[in-house]
């Protein structure tokens, strides 16, 4: 009861402040604001994709939601804004401003493999030298919390977490093309992150989280254009000087929708006749232009 009486309240904040959360009910459903043009909630993402973790001898406990579990990429996605809200259980914070919780949410995107190039001055021409395959290298990576990680927890604790673009867990594929130091791999996956950081993949907000109340905090993460289309695991972590006390795990998705949903699956999953389909459309468009265009003969 005491649960339920929290996410309703809130909801309730979140709508009064033009925020709205996803539920599974049809009123609830014909209420959703939707995201800007270019992205739509999809409604028919699963409640089940969540999890809880809870410390033992912890009196508090967190919950959190996203606003949208299932977003819609189309052709004309050019990124979108996820806001995840929450609720600390049995919360002692005085106030707002107290700062006696600390909230850490992590959105991870979906691991994939990654080739890093590195490029060499050779007779005037810039050439690729050496190369380092690494796998479980995430497409999106974004921290948010309420102050520094370094003030919140301990770097024994993201290491063993895998918290901090510096701590991923991504590895070095097995069979390289060329044997690499420990230097070089280092510096392959520094350049990893930085090459990630300028394309808006890897983001970090020191101060991205704020309570809005004794219990209640939201954050807002940006999901850019080039985001990789896939599942998202949002994890919540909530700690009490320095002291993990709860975690909570949801999932959002981005999924392909109308035109370019179509047109991937027909790609993947017959190949040969999209590749046929596009040399036809490439000679009927030239065939097309040359009519049209020609010069009429003197």
């Amino acid at each position: 009861m005491r649960k339920t009486s929290i996410i309703a309240a809130v909801a309730t904040l979140i709508m009064g402040i033009g925020i709205v959360t996803v539920s599974d009910s049809e009123a609830q459903r014909r209420r959703v604001r939707r995201p800007p043009a270019v992205a739509r909630e999809v409604l028919h993402g699963r409640a089940d994709q969540v999890k809880r973790e809870q410390q033992p001898g912890a009196t508090e406990s967190v919950q959190a939601d996203v606003s949208a579990r299932n977003v819609a990429v189309t052709s004309s996605f050019n990124g979108t804004e996820i806001v995840i809200f929450g609720a600390v259980d049995n919360s002692h914070q005085p106030s707002a401003e107290s700062g006696y919780y600390d909230v850490l949410i992590v959105v991870e995107g979906v691991p994939g493999r990654l080739v890093a190039r590195h490029k060499n001055n050779v007779a005037g021409l810039w050439l690729n030298t050496s190369s380092a395959t690494f796998d479980l290298v995430p497409s999106y990576y974004a921290m948010a919390s309420t102050r520094p990680l370094d003030e919140i927890t301990s770097e024994d604790f993201r290491k063993l977490h895998g918290i901090g673009f510096h701590n991923l867990r991504f590895t070095p594929a097995v069979g390289q093309r060329q044997a690499l130091s420990t230097q070089d791999l280092a510096a392959f996956r520094d350049a990893i992150v930085r090459l990630k950081q300028k394309q808006g993949l890897y983001v970090k907000e020191d101060f991205g989280v704020a309570f809005i109340g004794r219990s209640l905090f939201r954050a807002s993460i940006e999901l850019p254009a080039n985001v990789t289309v896939g599942p998202f695991e949002t994890r919540v972590y909530l700690f009490r000087e320095e002291k993990l006390l709860s975690t909570y795990t949801v999932r959002l998705t981005l999924e392909r929708e109308g035109l370019e949903r179509h047109l991937h699956i027909f790609a993947f999953d017959y190949p040969a006749l999209y590749g046929l389909a596009t040399v036809v459309i490439a000679v009927a468009a030239g065939l097309i232009a040359s009519t049209v265009f020609r010069r009429p003969t003197q």
